[in-house]
């Protein structure tokens, strides 16, 4: 019991830390002579929304990702776990390393398309991103 509170707790904590990473984020400008620095917080406002529009947002990718990963997991943990001698045991430590695994590649992903989208509205409103 004590195994399965664990895991729950990290896949609750790798969904969380991928939401707070994704809205914290924001590029760094360089407003010297930016000639649309009036517009920047705006700006910045309209390209976070259109960046979490692009990206799908972090934490459902992050769970698709856990769900995805889950399922090849249980799969994968069944049939080791069969010729060890328990497919359930194999099956629930499966799921729960495939899951984790596939959620933070998901979320990951997920987060750089956000951060790309961001980057590419800024600049093609004539904003001069650093990173």
């Amino acid at each position: 019991m004590k195994k399965t509170t664990f895991i729950s707790g990290a896949a609750c904590s790798l969904l969380l830390s991928a939401c707070a990473s994704q809205t914290g984020w924001t590029p760094t400008l360089d407003t010297y002579n930016d000639q649309n620095a009036a517009h920047l917080q705006q700006d910045m406002a309209e390209c976070q929304q259109l960046a979490q529009q692009a990206s799908g947002g972090t934490a459902e990718q992050t769970a698709i990702g856990a769900g995805v990963g889950g399922l090849l997991g249980a799969a994968g943990g069944a049939a080791l776990g069969a010729a060890l001698g328990n497919a359930g045991t194999g099956a629930a430590l499966g799921a729960a390393a495939g899951g984790l695994g596939g959620a933070a590649k998901q979320g990951l992903g997920s987060e750089d398309t956000y951060k790309q989208a961001y980057r590419n509205c800024l600049r093609g409103r004539g904003h001069n991103v650093i990173n």
